[in-house]
């Protein structure tokens, strides 16, 4: 059965993706399959092609990086520490 959703209601579920929810949690949650949410997400691309999913997904990766980078620094300062006491 073909349901039409409203404007704000997409726009909660696709911002809840943007914020790094996944598309499959989101989709339970609401009772949606997702082939609408993505067929949503192909809609609200922008120009570049780049579409909210991709972006999300790039956001969540540049956050795990910046940890693994946080914790790579850290293990040097502690080894630097270690190195310079007599």
């Amino acid at each position: 059965m073909y349901t039409r959703h409203p404007q704000a209601f997409k726009d909660e579920v696709l911002g809840s993706i943007k914020n790094g929810t996944k598309i499959s949690e989101v989709c339970a949650q609401h009772n949606l399959s997702n082939k609408t949410v993505y067929a949503w997400l192909r809609a609200q691309a922008d120009n570049t092609g780049t579409s909210n999913l991709e972006i999300a997904k790039l956001r969540r990766e540049n956050q795990e990086l910046k940890e693994i980078i946080g914790l790579f620094a850290l293990d040097k300062k502690r080894a630097e520490k270690n190195t310079s006491r007599p």
